[in-house]
Formats: C-alpha cells, sequence, structure tokens
C-alpha cells in the first residue's frame, strides 16, 4: 500500500521515495526564488531565529579573513585549515593570532608546532592542523616560491586539503569559479530532493550540473547559515522555514 506524503506541520513522516521534491515545476528548483528567499531571511534573522538579538547574519569567518587580508591567498588558506569542525567566532580569533604571528608561509616556517598550535587553539584538531600548516608551508617554500596554488589539483596535494578548503581558496583569494560543499550543504541539498548523494564530495558534483553557475559561490555562505539556524540535522523549524514549498523533507521525522 503506497503511503501518504507528509503535510506542513506533521510532527512524523517517513522518508519520501527519491526525487519526491515539494517543488512545483517540472524543471526541478526554482533556484531564482530558493536563492532570493534565504538572501531575505539572511537580511532579517530575527523573524527565522527567535534566539537571535544581534541583527542581521555577518558573512561567514573565512570570507571575513579574505576581506581583513584583502584576499591574501595564504589567509584564506590558513584560515580555511582552522575553520574545519570549528566555530566561526572561534576560526576569527585563532586566524587572527596566527596570521598576527605568520602572515606567510616563511614566518610560519619559523615557528615549531606547538606554538602554532597555540596560536590557534581551541580550534578543533588544533594539533593536527598545525602539524599540516607546518607541512603546508614548507611545500609552498619548496615547490611554489612561498606562493600559494591557483588550481584545484594543486590545492588538494596538499597536506589536510578537501575539496570543501580548495573551491573556498579558488573563490575567496583568486576570485575563481568554485562550489564549496561542506556538510550543512549536502544535507539540506538531499532533504529538499535537489540531489540524491551520500558524500558532500558527490552532492558537489552533482551541483556542478545542476545549478547555475552564478549561484556556486554564495550557496555555501547561505545553506550553512540556514543549517545552522533552522535546517538543523535533528527536528529542523520547518516552521519557520523560507524555501518550505521547494522541500522534499527527505528523512525529516520531527520538526518543529
Amino acid at each position: 500500500m503506497k503511503k501518504p506524503s507528509g503535510t506542513r506541520g506533521t510532527a512524523g513522516s517517513t522518508t519520501p521515495p527519491r526525487p519526491a521534491p515539494r517543488n512545483k515545476s517540472k524543471q526541478g528548483p526554482d533556484w531564482e526564488k530558493i536563492f532570493r528567499s534565504l538572501k531575505a531571511w539572511r537580511k532579517e534573522p530575527q523573524k527565522a531565529d527567535a534566539g537571535n538579538q544581534s541583527g542581521a547574519f555577518g558573512p561567514p569567518s573565512v570570507s571575513t579573513v579574505a576581506e581583513v587580508f584583502n584576499q591574501d591567498p595564504w589567509a584564506v588558506l590558513a584560515s580555511t585549515i582552522i575553520s574545519l569542525r570549528t566555530k566561526d567566532e572561534v576560526t576569527m580569533l585563532s586566524s587572527r593570532a596566527l596570521l598576527k604571528k605568520a602572515p606567510g608561509p616563511r614566518q610560519l616556517l619559523a615557528l615549531d608546532e606547538k606554538s602554532i598550535a597555540k596560536l590557534i587553539y581551541p580550534a578543533g584538531f588544533y594539533r593536527t592542523k598545525a602539524a599540516n600548516l607546518k607541512k603546508i608551508a614548507a611545500i609552498l617554500m619548496d615547490k611554489y616560491d612561498g606562493k600559494v596554488p591557483s588550481d584545484m589539483e594543486t590545492l588538494l596535494a596538499l597536506p589536510g586539503v578537501g575539496r570543501k578548503t580548495a573551491n573556498l581558496v579558488l573563490t575567496e583569494a583568486f576570485n575563481k569559479e568554485g562550489l564549496c560543499v561542506d556538510i550543512h550543504v549536502h544535507r539540506i541539498s538531499n532533504r529538499n530532493g535537489w540531489v540524491t548523494t551520500k558524500t558532500p564530495e558527490e552532492t558537489e558534483m552533482c551541483l556542478r550540473a545542476l545549478l547555475p553557475k552564478k549561484y556556486w559561490k554564495p550557496i555555501n555562505p547561505l545553506l550553512v547559515l540556514y543549517g545552522q539556524k533552522l535546517c538543523r540535522p535533528v527536528s529542523p523549524y520547518c516552521s519557520r522555514c523560507v524555501i518550505y514549498d521547494q522541500c522534499g523533507k527527505r528523512g525529516v521525522d520531527t520538526s518543529r
């Protein structure tokens, strides 16, 4: 017997069969409407997040670092490494502390791993990140005259650099095309029914084929914030969702 699809306000529901997106368009997601709604939500966060009293949400920490340090590739790469599994406010403090002491790979090489780890603490996995930053600095000085590479393949060869980090460096430091997919973008893209994937890397490849290029760069900061505040992993705030009519609610058992 075919199970009925969930309706808005229902606390429990089964995962609908794929693709099962809730948008009405036969052409797929209405990207223009989705991004317009997300941008409007970001400017008026109090309406979507009752716990926030600080006004409009600012840009992600890596974007802020890129702006403060004039899109310096080393600053962007270092802050992106630090940002993994780390809150934005910690990333900002740790990045500023590190870059003050080591504004480039040459200066970082003069520091030992213990000093680097102390500078970026309490970033998550700070000892591992300190070791990777040291290795990266050595490679940059040895092979690239102290400069951060500007192509995906070379960036991915650096210790601790995955596709998320490489895409952020390309977009934030070099203003090149890139589509950064982290766990929030991955989760929301599958929950909405835009893709059916198992890893962020698979999601990136699918979105590259589906998403117009003008949305490649803004999708990460918008959905990361949305995933942190509303579209949470467990019991998302569907009653406050601004893209509800575009969502298939895949895997949502309970919502608020």
